[in-house]
């Protein structure tokens, strides 16, 4: 049995036009995980206003989402994005400062494996959740270089740029690379798809460690492209359901 904890929202706050932040607080329980790691949002389906064709017949609704905060305390932080169907996103936007939500512990498969090590963030939309907190762990420990990989569709939908780029600012050994797909005629920085762009700022890229996150199709190509230039799978680390996905053609 998953041990449970009910947390309080502390804070709300909107962070682009379709994500919003959310501060949870045990009382009591201090959250131990590594950066990157999520935990479960849970809910009975009753509770929400959306509905979803493909889980109709559970009862309960369980989504994963990441810590972008550190670990060590009694407060764990969702970054969460609204998508106009979605069950869990729809009823997590709806919360407020003094609701309390269930949630699992924190676990999973993104999480920092060599510190000495090179790495690339490479993420799109809310997959940079995981990068958050994986960055702000290396810049602390890490002895390498790290570059972080943000795509997006444009600068309006970018959270966390104010986080990062001071992170680029405090670290000279930490980059960020912003990649837009929809961007305006103002936008000077690369544009596309995020994974079309490693090659131009990182050398040997057999010598980096990847962690990737974000829209499945993204992972797969991102994976596929890697091991077209010879980088090892021991190197690239990815949450490892995207694959499916994509098989199934189906979409969160």
């Amino acid at each position: 049995m998953t041990d449970t904890h009910e947390v309080t929202v502390r804070s709300v706050h909107q962070m682009t036009p379709t994500v919003k932040q959310f501060v949870l607080e045990s009382d009591g329980h201090r959250f131990d995980f590594a950066p990157g790691q999520h935990t479960h949002v849970r809910f009975d389906r009753a509770e929400s206003p959306a509905e979803d064709d493909a889980e109709s017949g559970d009862d309960e609704v369980v989504r994963p989402y990441t810590s972008t905060a550190t670990p060590g305390t009694e407060r764990i932080t969702l970054a969460i994005k609204r998508y106009p169907d979605g069950t869990a996103s729809t009823w997590m936007h709806e919360r407020e400062p003094g609701d309390t939500v269930e949630i699992e512990e924190l676990g999973g498969n993104l999480y920092l494996r060599d510190l000495d090590a090179d790495a690339a963030f490479v993420a799109t939309g809310t997959g940079a959740t995981p990068m958050i907190a994986m960055a702000k762990q290396y810049v602390r420990e890490g002895t390498g270089r790290a570059h972080f990989f943000f795509g997006e569709k444009d600068e309006e939908h970018v959270f966390y740029r104010e986080t990062l780029d001071q992170l680029a600012a405090d670290y000279p050994d930490f980059e960020v690379t912003y990649v837009l797909s929809e961007a305006d005629d103002d936008w000077e920085g690369p544009e596309g798809h995020v994974q079309d762009h490693l090659d131009d700022y990182l050398d040997d890229l057999g010598s980096w460690d990847f962690y990737v996150c974000g829209v499945p199709q993204m992972v797969v190509e991102t994976q596929d492209y890697l091991a077209e230039q010879g980088v090892s799978d021991s190197r690239v680390y990815v949450e490892g359901w995207e694959g499916d996905e994509v098989s199934d053609d189906s979409e969160e």
